[in-house]
């Protein structure tokens, strides 16, 4: 059933289920966050329309940065701001940032522990027509690794707005992930976020599996378990949005209930969130995990939806990693 303390929306599994693109939270959260403290800045590298920044653009003008073409740039820039007290939110697609600024955001943001809240669009192969070059796979891989940085991927455009919130509350460097395409909208108004929690949403009979998912995905995770208890096989589905830090109690507490882990992301299977949870429960809880994400291979362009089953991360691939787990 779903956890009553996860507050969900009353269409999670409903065929109307309102659909929203997490780039929107983003643009809600940066005004939301502007009104509320006005340190908050925004830089946009030549994408503000795409990024949504130009939600924040049009409310506050006076605090809208566009750098042009320059993410490299741009990433200099925020660290500079964050020095003379600003809280800059520095946006572009996440193939760019931190794609082609990695350099910058390593050595100006996280070797500084400086205040700046990295935030890349379009990630993920869901982004569709636009293909391989600006489907970013890679990033939550390289912003884990960072020392100082936090590393959020939110579920949805309501948990996406209170993120960005977060993340302008929070003191020292975060990377923020979003999508491009509508997705589904299961959460609601009331469902916590707290930087570094996870959420369970849902637990069925005695779990057999524990479903660990972050970012766009979740919901996916949502629908196999709800799959997989139609055929009697019990799960804990458990949604990480913060991958850096791991909200290892919860981990280790889901975990526990289970005999197999499987853990979803829209993102390279090798270096992301599942690799963050395979290293903490092989040295702290070892058991059977298969990690649901992309085998080692580029995107294409093709429709959002499409892509997702054709790399496998849709709920019957999440339901088959399962099954296999459970049966061995």
């Amino acid at each position: 059933m779903l956890s009553k303390e996860a507050r969900l929306s009353e269409q999670v599994f409903s065929e109307h289920i309102e659909k929203v693109p997490t780039r929107d939270g983003f643009g809600k959260g940066t005004v939301e966050a502007g009104k509320a403290d006005e340190r908050v800045i925004v830089l946009c590298a030549d994408l503000s329309e795409s990024t949504r920044a130009e939600w924040f653009e049009k409310e506050f003008p006076e605090r809208f940065i566009e750098v042009g073409i320059g993410e490299q740039n741009m990433a200099g820039l925020g660290s500079g701001f964050a020095a003379a007290g600003k809280v800059p939110f520095i946006a572009s697609y996440a193939a760019f940032n931190p794609g082609r600024n990695y350099e910058q955001i390593r050595t100006t943001i996280a070797l500084n522990e400086a205040n700046v809240k990295v935030c890349g669009m379009h990630a993920g192969v869901s982004v569709g027509p636009d293909g391989a070059t600006h489907q970013m796979l890679e990033d939550i891989g390289l912003m884990r690794m960072l020392p100082n940085m936090i590393v959020v991927a939110p579920g949805d455009a309501e948990e996406a707005r209170k993120a960005v919130i977060a993340a302008a509350a929070h003191e020292g460097p975060v990377y923020l992930r979003f999508g491009r395409s509508a997705t589904p909208l299961f959460t609601s108004a009331q469902t916590p976020f707290v930087l570094g929690k996870a959420l369970r949403l849902y637990e069925s009979g005695t779990p057999q599996v524990a479903l660990f998912s972050t970012g766009l995905l979740s919901y996916e995770a949502l629908r196999a378990a709800k799959q997989l208890e139609e055929k009697g096989v019990g799960s804990v589905v458990l949604h990480v949005p913060t991958v850096k830090p791991l909200d290892t109690e919860a981990i280790l507490a889901a975990a526990g209930k289970a005999r197999a882990v499987v853990t979803v992301e829209e993102h390279q299977a090798a270096g992301g969130f599942g690799s963050a949870v395979a290293e903490f429960l092989a040295e702290h809880h070892p058991l059977p995990q298969y990690r649901v994400g992309v085998r080692d291979q580029f995107g294409q362009s093709g429709d959002p939806g499409e892509l997702i089953r054709r790399y496998e991360l849709d709920a019957g691939a999440i339901v088959r990693a399962a099954l296999g787990l459970v049966k061995q």
